[in-house]
Parts: C-alpha cells; structure tokens; sequence
C-alpha cells in the first residue's frame, strides 16, 4: 500500500514541484548559480522524492498537496547549498552560514527576508532561493500543529546547518570543528563518536517527520518528543552513514570528507551501522504509526544500497544481504522498488 500510494499518489506531485523549480532554475541569471542549481535538481531528486514518502498518509487533496510542496521546496534548498558549498571553491564559514540561514528562515514563517549570498561570490540567482524559502514559510504557516513541533525542528535545523559549516571551511580545520562541536553536544549522542554525531545532523528526515506530525492541529507533545528522540541522532545517523558508505571511492578521489572512512575498518563500519540501523529500529516501534516509520528505515536501507555504485561492487552486495537480515524482508521488497524508481528516473 505505501508504495503504490507512493507511486501512484505523491511521486506524480513531487514530480510536478520539482519541475515548477527547474523552469525556475533555468532562468537564473548567473550562470554558476545556474549550473549548480539545476545539477542539484538534476542529480539530487530522489531526495526530495524519497522525503514526501512522509506526504502518503496525509489526506488526499491540498493538505497532501501542501505537505509536498513544503518537502520539495525545503529540500531542495538543502541540495541546492550543499552544491554552491561543495562546488564554489569558498572556504569562508560566514559564506556557509549567511547561505545556510535559508534554511533557518524556512521553517520559521515570521523570519524576515535575509541576504543569503552577502559573503558569496556570486549573487544574482533571479529571486530563485529567496522564492524557496517563501514556499516553505507560507506552507509551514498552514501547518494546523506547526506551534507544537516548531521548537524542535528549529534546533534540528539549526544543528544541520552548523554541520555544513564546519564540514566545508579548510580540510585541516574540518575535524577539529567538528570533534569540539561533537563535545560540546554530547548530551543527546553520548554513544556516538564524533562522525556519527555529525551523520545525525546531516539528515532531514526528522525534519520531514515533524511536518507531517503538524498536520495534526493536536499533536501531543510527547509524541513530538518521541519523533524527534527516534530520528536524531538513530534515524538520522543510519541515513547519512549509508550515504557516505556507498559515497567513500568518490569522496577519496574528490578529496572530501566521509563519515564511514573515519572507521578504523571496512569491517567495524558495517558492524556499526547495523547496530545503529538496530537501535533506530527499536526506538521507532515507541511512535505512532511505528510500522511506518520502520518502512523508513528499510526504505533507506533498499534505497543506498540499490545506488549503481554499490551495486557495482560485491562488498555491498554482500553488506546489503546482511543489513536486509537485520532489518526484515521488506527491504528486499523496497530494495527492488527503489531499483525500478531508479531506472524510471534514469529515463
């Protein structure tokens, strides 16, 4: 039923947002800007595809609707950073942050308008990020709970922009950022090491999750509580490492950092990441609607490891068929599902 609501119901609207933002792209006037905006919406749409996953229980019609655009716009502006971040050749962590307030500002409906590209090099992009931004005020201020999860998801906003700071200043400032920032947020990851820390941060599907939660003008805060204890850092951190491990050949090569290669071994990082993928399963089944969000996790787990890149190469094969164990038959189920949406996308 998810995914044929999936398919069937949500896809076509994310799909129908994701192009309305690439008419847009495609007219902005600096061509830097240009290129990584569109290569974000190019490269990067089975991120916003994958969130609205979070739209397929809400009501059929313009809540639905609404919860979509929402997803799209905000995620889009999280791929969109992340490319003039990696891509620019800017080292200044005031650029990354005075970008990143983007982020900020679109979840919070009364943040007045910023200039995002003060620090930047390049600045005209058409009203382009701005028009972002604005989509995902208008759609939060419509949300009937968003006054109960608000508090939340401005702390795991603002937690994932500071990542992108310090992960993008100069390579030998990087880990020193990022273990002292570890340290000083110790409370809510006190099992974690630095990089897992960081993993947590770098998900939005706590975000994504507490949208869907303000649909209802009545949410408990306990069950607000609840979703944000499961998805950071356990969700979250199982997210991210199973990009960064299917990422490490790419990120070597482009001399980026990855999380996973922090592991003292190919085999400790594997061991880890299903225990995380355990303890995230655990702490799911304590939510509402806990089968759904443990088809996240599966779904997560089917979606990475059904990448090309791991598919190319028989270590994650042999990981996947693990992890599937670990996780439960309906990964293979999604597994498969996320190959056919691959090649769907493909054409």
């Amino acid at each position: 039923m998810l995914l044929w609501r999936s398919f069937t119901r949500v896809l076509p609207l994310s799909a129908r947002e994701l192009e309305g933002w690439r008419e847009r792209a495609s007219s902005i006037p600096d061509p830097e800007l240009r290129e990584q905006a569109l290569a974000s919406l190019r490269l990067k749409r089975f991120h916003s595809d994958g969130g609205c996953v979070y739209a397929t229980g809400a009501p059929p019609g313009p809540e639905r609707e609404r919860l979509v655009r929402l997803i799209v716009a905000f995620q889009t502006i999280s791929d969109y950073l992340d490319n003039l971040c990696d891509r620019s050749g800017s080292l200044d962590p005031e650029d990354f942050r005075g970008l990143h307030r983007a982020m900020t500002d679109a979840v919070d409906p009364h943040a007045p308008r910023h200039d995002y590209y003060e620090h930047h090099e390049q600045r005209e992009d058409g009203g382009y990020l701005p028009a972002l931004v604005a989509t995902c005020q208008e759609a939060v201020a419509d949300l009937p709970g968003y006054s109960a999860v608000a508090p939340d998801m401005l702390e795991l906003v603002g937690l994932y922009c500071d990542l992108q700071v310090h992960k993008h200043v100069r390579v030998e400032e990087r880990e020193p950022r990022l273990i002292a920032w570890h340290a000083a947020h110790r409370q809510p990851a006190a099992d974690l090491e630095w990089w897992e820390f960081s993993a947590a941060t770098g998900s939005t599907l706590g975000v994504f999750a507490l949208f869907s939660a303000a649909l209802d003008a009545d949410v408990p805060p306990e069950t607000v509580q609840q979703i944000r204890a499961a998805y950071f850092p356990w969700v979250g951190a199982v997210h991210i490492l199973l990009d960064y491990l299917i990422d490490q050949d790419e990120d070597r090569h482009g001399g980026d950092l990855n999380f996973v290669a922090q592991y003292p071994s190919r085999e400790r990082a594997e061991r880890r990441i299903e225990r995380l993928a355990g303890r995230a399963l655990g702490e799911v089944e304590r939510l509402p609607a806990a089968r759904f969000h443990r088809l996240v996790i599966q779904g997560l787990v089917g979606m990475y490891l059904s990448d090309p890149k791991a598919l190319r190469d028989p270590r994650h094969l042999r990981f996947a068929i693990r992890l599937t164990a670990r996780t439960g038959w309906a990964t293979s189920v999604l597994h498969a599902a996320s190959r056919g949406y691959r090649l769907r996308a493909a054409h």
